[in-house]
């Protein structure tokens, strides 16, 4: 990762799930999307250590909201 780059559990698969309110390409909430880049790099990896486990627990997993989404 270079220097400028943030840190980001970003997987371009950016489809929120009604049920979760989470992203069903990386796990955050449409708030924490919003206000990414104003977090410190520590709270950054404070929510990205919390991702697996709330994936493991939205009704959505990962991205199957992002195939019916697409209409597949």
């Amino acid at each position: 990762m270079a220097r400028s780059e943030m840190e980001s559990p970003c997987i371009q698969i950016c489809v929120m799930d009604a049920q979760s309110g989470l992203c069903a390409g990386c796990g955050r909430t449409l708030a924490e999307i919003a206000a990414w880049s104003t977090f410190a790099p520590a709270e950054r990896r404070r929510i990205m250590a919390l991702l697996p486990e709330r994936q493991r627990a939205a009704p959505s997993k990962g991205h199957a909201a992002f195939s019916s989404a697409a209409g597949d």
